[in-house]
């Protein structure tokens, strides 16, 4: 009995292989096209210029913070433009890098230290504590790591102010700073994140919003409860959009995409940021993440040829080219510089791995500290 179990057990992994395989080389291939088929014409907002607060929660000094808190300061936008920047720790290592930009003469920036604790989000509360600060019509949220160009705050504000619009939000592309693992980081968003965003929103099949940047007015964020709403949410984006739509007003994917910096140091910083993001991902939607497995072909092949699947050399073959093809049309779509291809594979094998891994614990690591996901919100572990 328990031999005729184990060939039903081996029989089925083979078929799911096999059928992931080659459902993900199609989707590959799908998504191809709708990558260089994706709009990216910015629109002009509309006078008169709403004045617009930028709120960014700092953690510590990253590697080129001064420069994308610099960039925030240099829009092309006729309306005024305010950047609060919070931090929680009196002594956080962010804080001389923003003295500093005060110092060469940016009086539009404003430095936040509030240490008051509002929940097990951190990023909320860091914003709970800014939001007082910002009197502007129109709020951005800004993640540190997150790289804009000039036209940034001029393309959101054109999005928001269509009719029945009430947030916006960004995808995003990878950048990485020096190092192999920074690079992995970067290859997963552009392998993985970025081209599953923009077939989402292309085939109208999910209607994301994306902490890199969210912008709305603040009479919209007064309606869904304020920032202390979402203090304990692990997904605070996507509870915010959640939100946002139950007002009946549209949460709009922007068609520009903002850099997201990687720099992972090592494995483990790596391998943390990847499997929060994935079991954020099943907290939110566990049986559309199990669904995504497809999306693995290429690790999906190797196992296949590890199980003897016949024929198994054109799947890992067909696999490798989509995921090759694929890396190249987001080089070409949004002008990014020429990925490591021959990271692929690893990149693949740690993306399986990670998704394997994501079903196993509800623990994560978030800034130094262990939470424990529990019906999409966060508590945090003893140890």
């Amino acid at each position: 009995m328990s031999g005729v179990l184990e060939h039903s057990f081996a029989g089925l992994l083979v078929d799911i292989c096999v059928a992931g395989a080659v459902l993900g080389s199609f989707y590959h291939l799908t998504a191809i096209i709708l990558v260089l088929r994706f709009p990216r014409a910015r629109k002009v907002p509309p006078a008169p210029f709403p004045a617009v607060t930028i709120l960014r929660p700092l953690h510590g000094n990253e590697p080129g913070l001064f420069g994308r808190i610099a960039s925030l300061c240099r829009q092309d936008y006729p309306g005024r433009v305010d950047v609060i920047c919070g931090v929680q720790q009196e002594h956080d290592p962010a804080i001389p890098v923003v003295r500093l930009l005060q110092a060469t003469g940016r009086p539009e920036i404003e430095l936040n230290i509030d240490g008051c604790e509002h929940g097990s989000n951190r990023k909320i509360s860091n914003l709970i504590n800014m939001l007082p600060a910002a009197s502007q019509d129109v709020v951005v949220i800004s993640d540190s790591d997150i790289a804009v160009d000039p036209h940034y705050v001029a393309s959101l504000v054109a999005e928001l102010e269509e009719p029945g619009v009430g947030a916006v939000t960004c995808a995003y592309h990878g950048t990485s700073a020096e190092g192999i693992w920074a690079q992995l980081s970067a290859m997963s968003i552009n392998l993985q994140f970025l081209p599953n965003v923009i077939a989402a929103v292309s085939l109208n099949a999910a209607h994301p919003c994306l902490g890199a940047t969210i912008a709305l007015h603040r009479e919209v964020l007064a309606q869904i409860g304020g920032f202390r709403r979402f203090a304990d949410e692990l997904a605070d984006d996507y509870a915010i959009g959640s939100a946002v739509r139950a007002l009946g007003r549209k949460v709009v994917v922007s068609r520009f995409t903002v850099g997201h910096v990687c720099f992972e140091r090592d494995f483990r910083a790596l391998w943390g940021r990847q499997l929060r993001a994935a079991r954020t991902i099943r907290a939110i939607d566990p049986l559309g993440y199990a669904g995504t497995i497809f999306m693995h072909p290429l690790a999906l092949s190797v196992v296949a040829a590890i199980l003897g699947v016949s024929g198994s050399f054109l799947l890992i073959s067909a696999a490798l080219i989509c995921r090759l093809a694929l890396c190249w049309a987001i080089e070409r779509a949004f002008a990014l510089p020429r990925h490591r291809y021959a990271l692929i594979p690893v990149q693949d094998a740690i993306a399986f791995a990670i998704f394997l891994t994501s079903f196993f614990g509800r623990e994560v690591e978030w800034r130094g500290k262990t939470f424990t996901v529990a019906d999409g919100f966060l508590s945090q572990s003893r140890r």
